[in-house]
């Protein structure tokens, strides 16, 4: 199967699991140039730093440093919550800062945001640095599973409380190579 195949495919499996197709390739891109249209607008004089979070935004944040209108820097940070499909619960300590962030504009860069608490811990740890700002930009949000009280200013898309998987997300480590995002067919 070539990379081609992997852009008409309505179902995988991946490990013990079954997805389906959430979002196309096309609908993924529109969001993602929306997003950046919206930094543009609002940051480009502002010299911000994005902060990509590992593992599962680097697609998107390659797609989005590309469609921003001005140059700006990017760097890697890496937390982790998740264990299969479910949240544990559990925030690990933010890692991968190697530039000042002092008195800059940050923007973090998320796939999803659930329940938000890996979120909020990083935004604490980010607050030690004393940035000027911080904002938060995901490609998707679960506001029925969120549980904290902070204000995300760049949310790319709303959606259920579906496990999904593609375009970085993934499933136990696997699933992310594709460039659609697909829906667990069963539960």
């Amino acid at each position: 199967m070539n990379n081609n195949d992997f852009n008409t495919l309505q179902i995988i499996q991946v490990g013990d699991k079954k997805f389906k197709l959430y979002l196309s390739h096309t609908e993924i891109q529109q969001i993602v140039s929306q997003l950046a249209k919206r930094i543009s607008n609002d940051l480009s004089d502002e010299n911000p730093l994005f902060l990509a979070v590992l593992n599962g935004s680097f697609i998107f944040a390659a797609d989005l440093m590309r469609e921003l209108d001005f140059d700006a820097e990017i760097s890697f940070v890496k937390m982790s919550s998740y264990l299969g499909t479910q949240s544990t619960g559990k925030v690990e300590k933010l890692i991968g800062i190697n530039e000042s962030i002092e008195n800059r504009t940050i923007v973090v860069l998320e796939d999803i945001i659930d329940t938000g608490i890996s979120m909020e811990a990083m935004i604490q740890q980010l607050k030690a640095y004393n940035p000027k700002n911080i904002h938060l930009c995901t490609l998707l949000f679960k506001p029925g599973k969120f549980v904290k009280n902070y204000h995300i200013r760049y949310i790319g898309k709303e959606i259920d409380d579906d496990f999904i998987v593609g375009y970085g997300l993934d499933y136990d480590g696997k699933g992310r190579k594709y460039s659609q995002i697909y829906t667990i067919c069963d539960r």
